[in-house]
């Protein structure tokens, strides 16, 4: 089909459809869930080329009969944030903008609440449009395909959604899904994706999957929108170190297999009364290592994002590479050089950042503070939780195969592969995470720490993959209990605020003690400060140590405890006041 002047096409993920293939859903679906009823469309392009190649123009309109064309008599919507990934602007009372235009921008509108972006079949959100007029340079995994001259206008349709404009909503965050190969796919697909298929909490917020998406193989991408394809809810993505087009000349270009197949590599979204930032913390040039930065264009965009926010909103600040994290906590190259720039940006705000990348599940609270923050950034204490969100690929796919069609891939810090979910009511946030195969009820791994243990650990740390099993890992004698013995509870989302009690064989209740006090002191590191019950899978069945966390909390059993059998009915309580109970059963010998 020949486009000419005035042609309106739609762009799915860079790719120019015909309006053939743009056909109106019924309008009355009898199925009520999610696959049957999602907004499906795309931004609607209307073809040039403009006069004006130095401005974009176009409108954000309420697309009434969801057919991503805006027809006669379908309203323009005031007041909708639009962003060449620079400037920022927004509409006015007939839904019409205009910015800026250079090469190489992605322009985007910022989903207002009450209305939901459109998606496409793989639930992928629809919402950018890609001005790259000769195409990306010669790169491996292809690019942007040309996108010519600035268009006539570019539109972007929104549809009125109860969902989005609901105070209390459920915003999914999924880490590093990282697929090196196509045989991990099936892992991400019968771990958290099927978990994801069974649930639909989440439709109005949807799903932001912050980074590291696949495993330096970009070809692997049309895979994880299939994957998406599985959601019952709008599927976004931000860009990780491992997203990268390595073969690029320039960062400029590094990300734009990542763009041209889910998106922009910065943008926000709106839903109840939560503004959500991605960011792109990834900073790539050609030769050298990656770093964990933001460039001045993205910095000049979030201050006027952040500029068109209403202070009564909340943030939810999401990266790949976090602001600050517990597991580098020393590295600058894991964590981003701006961060006090950003808390700048930041101040006064009620904000919750979120990061992927370390492959561990961090809760940091408030006025935590590490030695690292300090000496490294300059900061001596958090001006709000930061969450480290695990991942989904846990510790990359490692470890021994589960019958469930996946490897168990215990994480660096003992926390097992899942979800995270915030739990949003107005701006109250309560953070849940989700273990792969489990209800909520798992929060927590307990084991015991003896003497024998370290002394096994010390044998075998350098045989990661090949130690001998640790045999009657929950059996100690009278001797080791009176050699420093401790009950130990990893609780993968405790914090500061966080308590463990224990009660042994039914009795007066104990309050174990946490081994990082997160008051500016370095990472405490070795056997004793270890999960037992995670090294023994690891040092065994290959993958990471856990060595240390910021989550561990270690209760001294009696020395005088008989021999036979005893429990440890273990309550954990997170800083929301929720409690989870778990028993473990050990036995004394002589």
């Amino acid at each position: 089909m020949a486009l000419t002047a005035g042609t309106v096409a739609l762009i799915f993920c860079g790719v120019l459809l015909s309006p053939a293939a743009t056909a109106a859903p019924d309008s009355a679906p009898a199925d009520t869930g999610w696959a049957a009823n999602a907004y499906r469309g795309g931004v609607e392009v209307v073809e040039g080329p403009d006069a004006d190649q130095e401005t974009l123009d176009g409108s954000v309109f309420d697309d009434k009969n969801r057919n991503s064309v805006q027809d006669n008599g379908e309203r323009g919507l005031g007041g909708v944030t639009v962003s060449n990934g620079r400037d920022i602007t927004t509409t006015d009372s007939q839904g019409r903008y205009e910015l800026p235009a250079f090469e190489n921008m992605t322009v985007f509108a910022t989903q207002p609440r009450g209305y939901q972006v459109p998606v496409d079949e793989n639930n992928v959100a629809q919402f950018y449009y890609h001005h790259l007029p000769e195409g990306s340079p010669e790169l491996e995994h292809g690019g942007i395909a040309p996108t010519g001259p600035l268009p006539d206008a570019v539109n972007f349709p929104l549809a009125q959604s109860q969902l989005t404009q609901s105070p209390e909503q459920h915003c999914l965050i999924g880490g590093d899904i990282q697929t090196y190969t196509e045989e991990e796919v099936p892992y991400a697909r019968a771990g958290a994706f099927a978990d994801l298929a069974e649930r639909t909490d989440y439709a109005g917020c949807g799903a932001l999957f912050i980074g590291d998406v696949v495993g330096d193989d970009p070809s692997l991408y049309p895979q994880t929108r299939e994957l998406t394809s599985m959601l019952n809810g709008p599927a976004r993505f931000l860009p990780g170190n491992h997203d990268l087009d390595f073969d690029a000349a320039s960062s400029e270009h590094s990300f734009d297999s990542f763009r041209a197949n889910l998106g922009p590599e910065y943008y926000s979204y709106d839903a109840g009364k939560t503004h959500v930032v991605a960011l792109n913390t990834v900073e790539y040039k050609s030769g050298t290592p990656y770093n964990g930065a933001l460039d001045e264009r993205q910095l000049e965009w979030l201050r006027n994002d952040i500029a068109q926010v209403p202070e009564n909103k909340l943030i939810v600040l999401a990266a790949h590479i976090p602001l600050l994290d517990y597991a580098d906590q020393g590295s600058s190259k894991h964590q981003v050089d701006q961060v006090k720039e950003i808390y700048q940006i930041l101040e006064g705000r009620e904000v919750i950042a979120l990061g992927g990348h370390t492959h561990s599940i961090e809760n940091l609270r408030e006025g935590d503070s590490m030695v690292g923050w300090s000496d490294v950034f300059g900061v001596d204490g958090l001006p709000f939780t930061h969450i480290t969100a695990g991942a989904i690929s846990g510790d990359w796919y490692s470890g021994r195969m589960l019958p469930e069609g996946y490897p168990l891939a215990v994480q660096r810090d003992g926390g097992l592969p899942g979800v995270l979910t915030l739990d949003i009511k107005n701006t109250d946030v309560k953070e849940r995470f989700t273990v792969r195969g489990e209800d909520d009820s798992l929060q927590m791994a307990l084991g015991l720490n003896t003497p024998r243990y370290r002394g096994w650990y010390a044998e075998n740390v350098d045989n990661k993959g090949s130690a001998p099993e640790f045999t009657d890992p929950l059996t100690v004698s009278q001797e080791d209990l009176a050699g420093e013995t401790w009950l130990t509870t990893n609780f993968w989302m405790g914090s500061t605020g966080s308590t463990i009690d224990v009660k042994i064989d039914g009795g007066d209740t104990a309050e174990a003690v946490r081994t990082q006090q997160m008051q500016g002191e370095g990472q405490l590191v070795g056997a004793e400060w270890s999960d037992p019950t995670a090294v023994q899978e690891q040092l065994v069945h290959g993958g990471s140590l856990a060595d240390r966390m910021m989550h561990l909390w270690r209760l001294e059993l009696p020395a005088g405890l008989a021999v036979g059998e005893h429990t440890a009915e273990v309550t954990a309580t997170d800083v929301h006041g929720r409690e989870f109970t778990q028993t473990l059963t050990f036995e004394v010998t002589e």
